[in-house]
């Protein structure tokens, strides 16, 4: 009997043990979620001092309506069509004596580029001033013969000898007087005090120096250009488009275009010329857009990044430097009143006075739209009040206090 009583309390007390384990766990259990959930809240209020603000540069804006235009990006290069181009040479052939450029210096048309030397050149002024002395002579002869033979003095042959042998002296003149105006030589003020041993190597178009090909010694003719001139007042684009983005252009649409190693200058070109074929084997078509407005800085064979408008959207905007994107979300921040959520009211009281001059920030999600010369239209996930101060300049900084506000 006493046993068994033994036993049963033994029950009892298992039981109880059981019972209190239980309890234990049910209680223990909704604190740990609540603090799993409170470490999983991530923190939205960033509070900086106006010191900080000064340092990083911080700056403010209010959310715009912009007109944005949807867009189509290409690549291209900068290109000065052929008859823009050309080679400053010498018809013959001769030693580089003076060389009166640079490379990027402006020349007009005639303007001189070198000089080059040859004897022959004096040979040339040398026959053609020789020529002219004797057709002076053959004038004179033919007009005797005639004489002759009108008086039956003389014989017809004679007459005619002369006569052919004028002609023949003649034709030289004239091929010699061409070589020499060829040569940049007057024929008409040519003497025997002032025969030339070098010519001048003139520029043919009007432009700036691109190459010099030459130095001073060097024999250079006809097929040995002295210098090269661009002129980049006709300077336009050639864009390779592919073949699904090809409906979206026209001629007459304007293009924006940046240099791709230098993107702090906007310049504009207007299409002219649509390709009917690929280049290549790149399956792209080329277009065509002569370069508007202002050309400085612009040279040939540069590499640009174009952006093609296509269509206008007036939406809300901002600067892309308002924007950061973290865990694959875009925010902004706003200039808000609000106190971060692990601040007590009192601790606000106690630090009011010393941080009276702070400003808290909002982190705040919104959706990125086109983005366009700067701007990128934006949705918001959640309202802000009418005309709310945004960071327009320094939101990477803010949003880097927040995390380090969070990782504390």
């Amino acid at each position: 009997m006493k046993s068994l009583k033994t036993y049963k309390n033994y029950l009892l007390l298992i039981a109880s043990c059981l019972v209190l384990i239980s309890c234990g766990k049910t209680e223990t259990k909704p604190q740990e979620e609540q603090k799993a959930t409170t470490e999983e809240a991530a923190p939205s209020i960033a509070s900086l001092t106006a010191e900080q603000i000064k340092t990083v540069g911080i700056q403010y804006g209010t959310i715009e309506q912009k007109q944005l235009t949807a867009t189509l990006q290409a690549n291209g290069a900068l290109r000065v069509p052929n008859n823009n181009k050309a080679n400053a040479t010498s018809l013959y052939g001769g030693v580089i004596k003076t060389i009166n450029v640079q490379l990027g210096d402006y020349v007009k048309k005639g303007q001189l580029i070198a000089t080059i030397a040859n004897p022959q050149f004096i040979q040339l002024q040398e026959e053609y001033l020789s020529t002219s002395s004797k057709i002076i002579f053959a004038e004179q002869e033919v007009v005797r013969q005639k004489e002759l033979n009108e008086g039956n003095a003389g014989a017809l042959k004679n007459y005619q000898s002369a006569n052919a042998e004028l002609k023949s002296m003649r034709t030289r003149r004239a091929s010699l007087q061409q070589q020499i105006q060829l040569m940049g030589i007057n024929p008409n003020n040519l003497n025997n005090s002032n025969l030339r041993s070098s010519l001048s190597v003139t520029s043919p178009i009007s432009g700036t120096i691109s190459n010099v090909f030459s130095k001073i010694g060097s024999y250079v003719d006809v097929s040995s250009p002295v210098a090269e001139i661009v002129d980049n007042s006709q300077l336009h684009l050639d864009l390779n488009v592919f073949e699904k983005d090809l409906p979206m252009l026209k001629v007459g649409q304007i293009i924006h275009f940046r240099i791709t190693n230098n993107s702090g200058q906007d310049y504009n070109a207007k299409v002219y010329s649509i390709g009917a074929a690929f280049e290549n084997d790149s399956k792209s078509i080329p277009v065509h857009a002569t370069v508007q407005g202002n050309k400085s800085g612009l040279i040939d064979g540069m590499n640009i990044t174009a952006i093609v408008s296509l269509n206008d959207v007036t939406t809300t905007a901002i600067p892309n430097e308002a924007i950061v994107s973290t865990d694959g979300k875009d925010y902004i921040f706003v200039v808000t009143n609000k106190q971060a959520a692990e601040e007590k009211p009192e601790d606000v009281e106690v630090k009011k006075e010393n941080e009276a001059k702070n400003v808290n920030f909002e982190k705040i999600e919104v959706a990125k739209g086109v983005s366009n010369m700067g701007y990128t239209a934006i949705t918001l996930v959640k309202d802000i009040p009418a005309n709310a101060k945004i960071v327009t300049k320094g939101a990477f900084f803010v949003n880097a206090k927040l995390t380090n506000k969070g990782e504390e």
